[in-house]
């Protein structure tokens, strides 16, 4: 039993970490190198995520740099930003690119937590779905008579605790994610 609960543990804490990541790409007005460094950019022909071509900085709190370290790339590496979904434009001046991250509007700050809502709602799906899975390979134990009907109940409970747990996780970064974005 105690490696079901290992597994399971272990699932909703790829569900929390897979949250943190995708709230870590959600633009706040606030510039991170987080919002650029996996855009990726068509390099050669082969997809390439923007922090294996250049070194991205944060000279101040609006502004994202990005040194590709081939000269060649830089077309590249700005046609990439231009076609993420984040909305920035970057402006080269042949030795770095400079991304202004504008203040917020009210309407895209909304977006933004809906998006936020959406990717919590998600990791708790992915939550729920590994509390299935751990209840499952309870039901499996008992039939083949590895646990009690008593374990059973027991290891039930504590995945149902197990899960809550996460979920209150998920729902507390939401909260902390939601403040962070309504701040002007």
């Amino acid at each position: 039993m105690e490696r079901v609960f290992k597994d399971l543990e272990k699932n909703l804490e790829k569900a929390i970490k897979g949250l943190e990541h995708n709230f870590s790409r959600l633009r706040t007005g606030r510039a991170s190198t987080s919002l650029v460094e996996n855009i990726v950019i068509d390099y050669y022909n082969t997809p390439t995520p923007l922090n294996q071509l250049a070194s991205i900085s944060i000279p101040d709190s609006r502004t994202i740099a990005i040194q590709p370290w081939d000269r060649n790339s830089f077309g590249n590496v700005e046609k990439g930003i231009m076609k993420s979904d984040l909305g920035l434009n970057p402006v080269n001046d042949g030795k770095l690119i400079r991304i202004n991250i504008p203040p917020l509007t009210e309407e895209r700050r909304k977006e933004l937590v809906k998006i936020a809502k959406k990717n919590t709602e998600d990791a708790k799906i992915v939550i729920r779905n590994a509390r299935r899975e751990a209840n499952d390979t309870l039901k499996k134990m008992k039939n083949a008579k590895e646990i009690t009907e008593d374990d059973l109940h027991k290891g039930q409970e504590k995945t149902q605790e197990l899960t809550d747990s996460y979920v209150a996780k998920a729902d507390d970064l939401l909260a902390e994610k939601e403040k962070e974005i309504m701040e002007i």
